[in-house]
């Protein structure tokens, strides 16, 4: 790969080559990208999503914060922005033309990795990733099943494997009647966004990490496959049809997401009393021991302050640690050959992975979570169960009026019923995925008549 190519400030629809050296430096393209994405009605909406365990930020206790979609995609970003420029250093120092013919600075990196973690999230659905796994279990077992016939292999894997990657793709990228090319962001951007730059199918072909998901749905194949070509990302050979390594600064923005949930999540569990507070100290300090000013740590009197100061050193030593597996693996990275997550392959894996593995005990698996997950796909289910039966009556001409009033009730971009049935059900489990929790279980007390 060549970074010229993969930090590429077109966007969709330019009729003509954006050069870095005739940026307006008060406000690069990919800074553009940053805003667009922040300022976006999908963005908003994570405000309300959960990120782990559903809880109200403000229920009358100190310790009652927990962190929505929202708040934790803001501090991907800024981890995402700190990580993007020290590589950026490291690139630049490799790659002297990128500034002195191109005028690329380190900052760029920074800005295209910020902007692809601040949208990391962008497409997943209400009630955490249980979302995603309630949309497809509707069409794998549930009775939305019944429609694989009329679908090709490759639409159906989209349903049964709804991904929030791939919808996030969609969000940024779809084009809407007088808004063509949707954000419009730049393709640099948008191939850092990529984790998964692949469809559907095959499923998991290798262990290499680029093939754990898949990053579009089969309606964005022709965008994907513009970006791709635009960036020059390497084909992978385990994909007989379309698949591909990652964009480079993908890792990053990967990092990034892995620091801050390891992190972060671990911090909610023991605000929220799930991780006993002194036991969770120790693993944080069995993090940061190579780092840590003891003297500084003893002199603080606050429980919570030690911890603050304990996350903020944990965040800022596996930064520093993501950045050195970067620069280390490059010229494998470069080709598609690194196969692993950055965190995976650092020096402080088996204290992140004693971390994790208590999070899983005591916060993934909480009973708040569970209920939240419960309750999850019993409302995604019914929804998705509603709108694309009446979608379905009226697009076979069997519609009652009960089937046009829903809907009528659909915002005008999800209610198409002359489209394929492949694009009303992806429609509908993207509308789903759109919404809040809070708006997600209004919608479905109204649906079963319990709310007028």
């Amino acid at each position: 790969m060549d970074w010229e190519q993969l930090l590429s400030l077109k966007r969709q629809g330019d009729t003509h080559k954006r050069l870095r050296k005739e940026q307006n430096e008060t406000r690069l393209g990919f800074e553009v990208d940053y805003d667009r994405i922040i300022f976006s009605s999908a963005f908003r909406s994570l405000q309300d999503k959960t990120q782990v365990v559903p809880m109200p930020i403000s229920v009358g206790s100190k310790k009652a914060f927990v962190h929505t979609r929202l708040t934790h995609s803001l501090e991907v970003s800024v981890v995402g922005r700190s990580l993007g420029r020290v590589a950026g250093q490291q690139i630049l120092a490799k790659n002297p033309y990128l500034t002195e013919i191109h005028g690329y600075q380190f900052n760029d990196f920074g800005a295209i990795v910020a902007a692809a973690a601040l949208a990391h999230d962008i497409g997943n659905p209400p009630f955490g990733h249980s979302g995603e796994k309630s949309i497809g279990n509707f069409f794998a077992q549930g009775n939305g099943k019944a429609f694989k016939s009329y679908l090709t292999d490759n639409e159906y894997q989209d349903l049964v494997d709804f991904e929030g990657n791939a919808n996030g793709f969609k969000l940024l990228t779809e084009s809407k009647e007088g808004i063509p090319g949707g954000l419009r962001l730049s393709y640099g951007s948008l191939g850092a966004f990529m984790k998964y730059p692949k469809g559907s199918l095959p499923k998991k072909p290798s262990k290499h990490i680029a093939d754990k998901k898949f990053g579009f749905f089969q309606s964005e194949k022709d965008i994907f496959l513009e970006v791709v070509e635009e960036i020059g990302l390497v084909k992978n050979p385990s994909h007989p049809d379309i698949g591909f390594f990652r964009h480079p600064l993908t890792y990053l923005v990967e990092a990034a997401d892995d620091i801050c949930y390891t992190i972060i999540d671990f911090e909610d569990g023991i605000n929220l009393g799930l991780i006993p507070e002194e036991y969770a100290l120790e693993y944080l300090i069995n993090l940061v021991k190579d780092n840590i000013n003891t003297k500084k740590y003893n002199a603080i009197a606050s429980s919570s302050d030690r911890l603050s100061y304990l996350r903020a050193l944990a965040i800022n030593t596996l930064i520093r640690d993501a950045v050195e597996v970067f620069d280390r693996y490059s010229d494998e990275i470069m080709t598609g050959g690194f196969a692993s997550a950055l965190l995976d392959k650092g020096k402080y894996q088996a204290q992140v992975d004693d971390i994790i593995k208590l999070s899983v005990e005591k916060v993934y698996q909480s009973q708040e979570v569970i209920d939240k997950e419960l309750a999850g796909y019993r409302i995604i289910s019914d929804i998705l169960d509603i709108y694309t039966t009446s979608l379905l009556n009226i697009k076979n001409g069997k519609g009652t009026n009960y089937d046009k009033l829903l809907v009528k009730s659909l915002p005008e971009n999800y209610s198409n019923t002359d489209a394929s049935v492949y694009k009303i059900l992806l429609d509908t489990s993207c509308y789903v995925a759109s919404l809040s929790d809070s708006a997600a279980v209004h919608l479905h007390n109204k649906l079963m008549g319990k709310e007028f």
